[in-house]
């Protein structure tokens, strides 16, 4: 793996890795400007900008964006985060500088037309009342919500209806002044690339740019509550959140093997004894997620109103039952599961300009694979158990649920279940 990494004076960084044998490219930008940037008035406008930025430019109309990249037989897409917003694209070799300027032109030259901006805001609000839809989808956020309350790292991506329906070209504009600035900004690029052209062009289309004082997102802050929402629907989802360690915590590593042990797959605890024993749920699963200064080991299942409470007290019990006899061929199995994700999801240019871009916005700088797959394989059993051990004796924990709930424990229940 060959990263080339250069900064612009103005603090905008280009990062690309040349992948000997392809004939596309992945080339996007990502800008350290999401969802937990926001303010309360601002909920949902990071999200509101990834959409109004495929809505025209000074030099192209929507349609002309669309265009210009499938003519070529490329795409083009965005997505926001809670910690950054990205617009990224694929296309061949020889189409990466129209693809690149596209990108400048959207992320820097959107008209946020008043028109656009109503039309668009009909589809946000399409979009969350999908979401709303969608119990398996909504539950996260309401997780996060409980998790964090009263804060930006706990508030839904999208936005509430009520202020998605307020707002202005003013407050898009206004937050671009906030936090678009070049030192928040990546080029991330991965395959047919060649850096030291994307440094001129890099140079050319983004080198005007004035740095600033940007606005800082507040520290996250651990509460954890209970947050209960009852609908007449076929299953009760659970979801349960610990709190975990964050991106630079020394405990990360044996949190993702923790997490892959206890539910990251066919094999696993959670899998094993409450879906192929029991028979409690079709779907159920663990996964550890990290952010800056905070994260979350999440478990979620769906199951019947009637099963409820065995899966949520078997859960626990499970949970438990790893701080104790967690095996040597269980880590192993996990460290196996997240190197071979790591390494098979990188065979895609798409995934490695993403992974340098999200690196970068953590360490300032992109670890090789051999260092990444080291740092997972140092996990040794003891760390893992001892890791299991603090979480179920610390129990910093929130809970959501939605559907039939009525006979669902509640998380002082599941606290207590744990620590007996």
């Amino acid at each position: 793996m060959n990263t080339e990494l250069t900064t612009l004076p103005n603090g905008l960084r280009i990062v690309s890795e040349e992948m000997p044998g392809l004939l596309s490219a992945a080339v996007g930008l990502w800008i350290t400007a999401g969802g937990r940037h926001e303010r309360p008035d601002q909920n949902g406008v990071a999200h509101f900008l990834e959409h109004m930025a495929f809505k025209g430019t000074r030099r192209r109309s929507a349609l002309q964006i669309a265009e210009e990249i499938e003519d070529v037989g490329g795409y083009i897409n965005a997505y926001t985060s809670r910690e950054m917003t990205a617009f990224y694209a694929r296309v061949l070799q020889a189409d990466v500088p129209m693809a690149l300027d596209v990108i400048a032109d959207i992320v820097l030259n959107p008209l946020f037309d008043r028109k656009e901006i109503e039309v668009e805001r009909n589809v946000i609000l399409q979009e969350i009342g999908q979401a709303l839809d969608t119990p398996d989808d909504i539950i996260f956020d309401w997780l996060q919500e409980a998790a964090y309350p009263d804060q930006a790292m706990g508030r839904t991506i999208l936005g509430p209806a009520d202020r998605v329906a307020t707002f202005q070209r003013k407050d898009l504009k206004s937050f671009v002044a906030d936090h678009y600035g070049p030192e928040r900004m990546i080029l991330s690029a991965a395959g047919a690339v060649d850096h030291a052209a994307l440094v001129t062009l890099a140079e050319q289309l983004f080198g005007n740019l004035k740095p600033g004082t940007r606005p800082m997102p507040e520290p996250a802050r651990w509460h954890g509550a209970e947050r209960r929402e009852v609908k007449e629907l076929e299953q009760v989802h659970f979801a349960m959140g610990f709190r975990g360690p964050a991106y630079r915590d020394a405990d990360m590593h044996a949190a993702q093997v923790y997490a892959t042990a206890i539910g990251g797959g066919m094999s696993s605890r959670l899998f094993q004894k409450i879906r192929e024993e029991r028979g409690l749920c079709y779907s159920i699963y663990a996964q550890a997620g990290s952010y800056d200064d905070t994260g979350m080991i999440t478990i979620y299942a769906g199951t019947s109103a009637d099963e409820i409470a065995d899966l949520g007290a078997l859960t626990m019990d499970e949970l438990k039952r790893a701080a104790d006899d967690m095996s040597d061929v269980e880590v192993a199995r996990a460290k196996a599961q997240l190197k071979a994700g790591l390494l098979m999801g990188l065979e895609s240019p798409s995934a490695r300009a993403e992974r340098m871009a999200r690196y970068l916005t953590i360490w300032g700088r992109v670890p090789g694979l051999q260092e990444a797959t080291a740092e997972i394989e140092a996990v040794g059993p003891a760390a893992v158990r001892d890791y299991g051990a603090r979480l179920v004796t610390g129990a910093e924990a929130a809970l959501a649920l939605y559907g039939p709930v009525a006979a669902a424990p509640g998380l002082e229940a599941l606290k207590e279940r744990l620590a007996a």
